[in-house]
């Protein structure tokens, strides 16, 4: 009887490391797709409404939902400074909140 819980113990283990791989390999996939395909993306509005690389980089993450201090620390620059950088997109989108702002980009085509 002790094979038969053997046998049970590696077929169980064999499928654990199956279900394993495949897990890596699709959560390695899926860090490779990226949220905002350049197809469709019109870059010359950008430089047209002066955002600058930086700026469009927080709007990329705004876009994401990610909050000012989120951004930040993935930026590795200061809070106070993202909230420069949302402001001036604020004023250069001429959108009154974030979310209006991310509307007006996307209509745009900017992100």
């Amino acid at each position: 009887m002790v094979t038969g819980s053997m046998d049970t113990e590696i077929i169980i283990a064999i499928v654990a490391i199956v279900f394993f791989i495949v897990g890596v390999y699709l959560h390695k996939k899926s860090l490779h797709t990226d949220p905002f395909p350049k197809t469709g993306v019109n870059l010359e509005k950008t430089k047209s409404l002066e955002i600058s690389p930086r700026e469009y980089e927080v709007l990329k993450e705004v876009a994401l939902g990610l909050s000012n201090k989120e951004i930040a620390d993935k930026l590795f620059v200061s809070e106070s400074t993202i909230k420069t950088h949302v402001s001036n997109l604020l004023v250069k989108l001429n959108a009154k909140r974030r979310t209006h702002a991310i509307q007006i980009a996307q209509e745009l085509k900017i992100i």
